[in-house]
């Protein structure tokens, strides 16, 4: 089951590879090449499989990038830990201590040798990182444009955060979270533009009064005020179930003031405190748009709520979620405001948009991606995404490997030397398998990209085996496959890398799901209790 799992993912692995479509129950389309993505649509029944489509799940959450290749490759290496215990008779446990000796000599290999650190990352080596993510992506011919941005975008939300628990202060922290992406129609996919230190809200102004434009972004003392609420901002009324008995029908006219007056009173608090923009998650009904249209301010209602978070994050505020304070009174704390230096309405594409510039918290940048259609910016924000992992570990690890099945057949070769010359018993059958797994995702990248796959396969590990002799070539071990032209090339040169931390991660996952799964020797299926 778990191989039949790896065959969907398959042929979407490298710059070559296909993409896939997924149609649900009431027929909504995804078109896209993420492994995760396509794996987390698919309704798993088998248990073992359901294994797999988690380990891809984790793979996108830790790394971001290379979930087919994690698949691929634990599936591989179930198949090979199957034939060995049913053609040759070895006992589950002895593959796995053969599995888990692999696994710590092919990290140790990796680490010492393949493993290039680089002290000072320059933009030259992220980019290429970024552009090899995308390379098998739907943008993959617009690599350098996405690119970029993408290492722009990373790179603008900076932050160094002091932890107490390591010993190194002043870690720089790149968070994702703090970069939002925004999905407009209309346009090609190259007008996309990236909003360095500015917010983007998929939100427009409550009324037509309100002004369009307040503060000046070049303007670095100027300051807006933003009051971010996540609360109905509407008429005072009576609670449920008070009935008042009238006798004069003044008193209803006085009645309604009243309530009239304690919604004023209330927008009043927030306006004292200097708010010039209030977003609010609920609605806010005429009577208070009538005092905010009068304080000359703007407001936006139905702010997604994940959005106004983020935008409290990125200019120091906070959201608020009642205006009842400690002692029972209403009142609106000026310190959760949020502080930047303009906010203006503009109109992209079908709608308006409101633009934040200038946020004076934690920072925060936004990426307007542009598209013909639905699908294609879905699968563009994905595409980015995974770029923008890659870029982050690339940033907080520094160090970077070569990528066209580079590793993998440096891994091969290593570990078929390891096991003859280390080990003498039966353990060495386990980690010669385990490096014939590995040579799983040079072939898939061959095959998906109608090459020769037993021949490139076959060159590219004898480069490998000349370059582990010691007195070779150093650049020798750095050579992949070029599945465009169809050939060996040095990777490093030609600039396809990916994160030290990606290879690493997903042999360290692929591998331990391998062995969840092969430790597991019956099924059993527990009936329900009976309720007597």
């Amino acid at each position: 089951a778990a191989v039949a799992v790896a065959n969907i993912v398959k042929s979407s692995l490298g710059p070559v590879g296909l993409d896939k479509m997924l149609v649900d129950e009431i027929g909504d389309v995804t078109i896209t090449n993420d492994g995760a993505t396509i794996l987390a649509q698919l309704e798993v029944e088998h248990p073992a499989a359901r294994l797999l489509v988690d380990l891809a799940q984790l793979q996108d959450k830790e790394v971001g990038d290379g979930t087919t290749s994690v698949v691929l490759l634990a599936a591989e290496l179930l198949k090979k830990g199957l034939e060995l215990v049913q053609k040759q008779g070895l006992h589950p446990t002895t593959i796995l201590a053969g599995y888990r000796s692999a696994l710590k000599a092919a990290i140790a290999y990796l680490k010492s040798n393949i493993l290039i650190p680089v002290q000072s990352l320059d933009s030259k080596n992220l980019l290429e990182a970024a552009k090899t993510s995308m390379s098998s992506k739907i943008i993959g011919k617009e690599g350098d444009f996405f690119a970029q941005m993408a290492v722009d975008a990373v790179q603008s939300v900076a932050n160094t955060s002091s932890s107490i628990a390591s010993s190194k202060k002043n870690k720089v922290v790149y968070p994702l979270s703090a970069i939002h992406i925004l999905k407009v129609h209309g346009k090609s996919s190259l007008e996309s533009y990236l909003m360095k230190g500015g917010f983007c809200l998929n939100a427009t102004r409550a009324s037509q009064g309100m002004p369009t434009f307040l503060g000046d972004p070049d303007d670095p003392n100027s300051q807006i005020k933003i009051a971010m609420i996540d609360m109905n901002l509407q008429r005072h009324r009576m609670a449920m179930g008070v009935s008042i008995q009238v006798k004069d029908p003044e008193e209803i006219e006085r009645i309604k003031k009243r309530e009239m007056d304690l919604t004023k009173e209330k927008i009043q608090k927030i306006l004292d405190t200097g708010a010039k923009v209030v977003l609010t998650t609920k609605g806010i009904d005429d009577l208070c748009l009538k005092y905010f249209v009068e304080a000359g301010v703007m407001c936006a209602r139905r702010v997604p709520k994940e959005d106004l978070k983020r935008l409290a994050k990125a200019t120091g505020g906070h959201v608020v979620v009642t205006l009842a304070d400690m002692e029972g009174e209403e009142s609106f704390d000026a310190e959760s405001l949020g502080k930047c230096r303009a906010v203006q309405e503009t109109r992209v594409g079908d709608g308006e948009f409101l633009k934040v510039y200038g946020c004076q918290g934690s920072g925060a940048s936004t990426i307007v991606l542009r598209g013909a259609n639905e699908y294609m910016l879905d699968e563009i924000d994905r595409s980015l995404h995974d770029s923008l992992c890659v870029v982050k570990r690339m940033l907080e690890s520094n160090s970077l490997v070569p990528g066209g099945g580079a590793v993998e057949t440096a891994l091969n070769v290593y570990l078929q030397e390891y096991a003859l010359k280390t080990l003498d018993n039966r353990e060495q059958l386990a980690v010669e398998a385990f490096a014939d797994a590995l040579l799983v995702i040079p072939k898939t990248l061959a095959v998906n990209a109608a090459k020769d796959s037993a021949e490139l396969v076959s060159k590219l590990k004898s480069i490998h085996a000349k370059s582990q002799k010691g007195d070779a070539d150093t650049n020798l071990k750095n050579y992949g496959l070029d599945l465009i032209e169809g050939e060996i090339r040095d990777n490093l040169a030609a600039g396809v890398v990916e994160p030290a931390v990606s290879k690493i991660k997903s042999l360290r996952f692929a591998t331990e799901a391998a062995i969840t799964i092969l430790r597991i020797d019956d099924r059993v299926q527990v009936n329900p209790s009976q309720q007597g």
